[in-house]
């Protein structure tokens, strides 16, 4: 019996050949037409969205609190979540492939999770700020699915998560460098604001924060385990290499897959050089499988950050976990003159979160949630794959199980030159710009995404609601330029 949710492993030069084929192909764009029709639709049928927007870019910077609110032309204001759907302030329904950016896998307002939090907060309310005993109960539970794991800390979110992993890491082996893979996501404290999106873009995005705070941040290429090796034995005359953190189904939730061995190979070069691995599992634990990304391609990292779906998609949800030597490390309280990584959060383990937790992989355990998943994210992708080749379009879809990719802009892998540098920041722009339409375009037909290139499956995802959503996106996918029409 599988237990995650990746059912066959890509075949990542294939992936890569095609990704490389679009990015030779000029910016495609939606036909003027069917664009001003779809964003008639905002216009005329988004009314609640709209107004409420306007108002809310007076108290809210930007007008959204998080970056996944975020949509062409103007954000949605969801009302409503159950199993598969959303629907917006003014009744419109949507098939929802964001799922809080990967934080469900159950669905939308999962009934059975629900009424386990509903009975908690009725009789001890969500926070105390004391201990609970849903603590002890998902600490367990993580140590019991995941080996490398003996203890584990609860945080807030996924970005503390990586902080606490960096800092438990300097400590551990009072080493400073610490080495990612370019275009990562490891959330947004300013040591790892670097290399993100895309690889090579080094600090191009860390407006605000000093360059001392990330001189001992590097990046590497993904799959390129060459580099890897040669930047750890330079670091080596430089203070020596903490720690490399990885996403290990690629960066970006896998838009950058890596091959199926490369995690074996940046283990076996951490233990060359005595170095520390962190696997990034704040997406992929409970989404590829309750042993996580780690469990699928057996390997053991030294520690793991956890986020998300760590928290049933409730509030709360970040953690780190990893061997005990290390994890004793964040040994709460005053220990005299022992060194302690100092790591906090009045709300980190709260009686809601850790219940959530707890209950949350319980249903997915009992349930099967991550193939169930899994097989939604291979009939979606087929679908798509389909689509796009009867329609005789350079794009590329393809998925890691539950975590579905489909690149029509190819925004993120544009090739960064820093002599063609404004050259590059036009192509940039000229593909973020088709990604945006896009994206608005799936709004339009009733599906949610995650900006237009990303797509999370979950256990609520039926096969009458993955061909509905089939459906939908090929008339959108029709509508590019230089295609032919399919009828609704």
């Amino acid at each position: 019996m599988s237990f995650f949710s990746i059912s066959t492993y890509l075949d990542t030069s294939a992936i890569y050949r095609r990704l490389s084929h679009l990015m030779d192909q000029p910016v495609y764009s939606v036909r003027p037409k069917a664009m001003s029709e779809y964003l008639d639709y905002f216009n005329n049928r988004c009314a609640g969205s709209k107004g409420m927007t306007a108002e809310t870019c007076r108290f809210i910077p930007g007008g959204v609190q998080h970056n996944l609110a975020f949509n062409y032309p103007f954000p949605i204001v969801i009302d409503r979540a159950d199993g598969a759907y959303l629907w917006d302030i003014d009744g419109n329904r949507y098939i929802d492939f964001l799922q809080a950016g990967g934080a469900t896998i159950l669905g939308n307002n999962y009934s059975p999770l629900r009424q386990k939090v509903l009975e908690l907060i009725e009789y001890s309310g969500p926070v105390t700020g004391l201990s609970s005993e849903y603590e002890l109960k998902l600490a367990k539970e993580i140590c019991k699915h995941i080996p490398s794991v003996e203890m584990f800390r609860m945080l807030g979110s996924g970005t503390e998560s990586v902080m606490a992993a960096i800092r438990v890491a300097r400590l551990a082996t009072g080493k400073k460098k610490v080495i990612k893979i370019g275009g990562a996501y490891h959330g947004w404290s300013d040591q790892m604001v670097y290399g993100l999106h895309i690889p090579g873009t080094g600090s191009f995005e860390a407006h605000g924060i000093p360059g001392t705070c990330r001189k001992h941040t590097h990046e590497v290429y993904p799959n390129d385990t060459e580099a890897l090796r040669k930047k750890i034995s330079r670091n080596r005359l430089l203070g020596g290499t903490a720690a490399v953190i990885i996403e290990p189904m690629g960066p970006e939730s896998g838009t950058r897959p890596v091959d199926k061995e490369y995690n074996k190979e940046v283990r076996e070069i951490c233990d060359e050089y005595d170095v520390l691995l962190i696997f990034d599992e704040v997406v992929t634990f409970g989404r590829i499988g309750l042993s996580g990304a780690q469990g699928y391609f057996g390997v053991t990292p030294d520690l793991t950050t956890f986020g998300k779906i760590v928290a049933g998609g409730y509030p709360g949800a970040g953690g780190l976990g990893g061997r005990r030597d290390l994890m004793e490390l964040l040994a709460a309280g005053v220990a005299g003159a022992k060194k302690r990584a100092y790591v906090g959060g009045t709300l980190a383990a709260s009686p809601l979160s850790s219940a959530a937790g707890y209950y949350a992989i319980k249903e997915i355990e009992r349930t099967d949630a991550c193939v169930k998943a899994g097989r939604a994210g291979d009939r979606l992708t087929r679908g798509l794959e389909e689509v796009i080749e009867d329609l005789k379009l350079p794009f590329v879809a393809y998925n890691q199980g539950a975590i579905c990719h489909l690149e029509t802009s190819g925004t993120m892998f544009v090739k960064v030159s820093l002599l063609k540098i404004k050259s590059v920041l036009r192509e940039i722009k000229a593909r973020h710009r088709f990604m945006e339409e896009i994206g608005a375009a799936y709004m339009a037909e009733g599906i949610v995404t995650l900006a237009g290139s990303r797509m999370y499956t979950s256990l609520a995802d039926t096969d009458d609601v993955i061909d509905d959503a089939l459906i939908r996106l090929g008339r959108v996918l029709s509508n590019v330029e230089g295609t032919k029409s399919i009828s609704s």
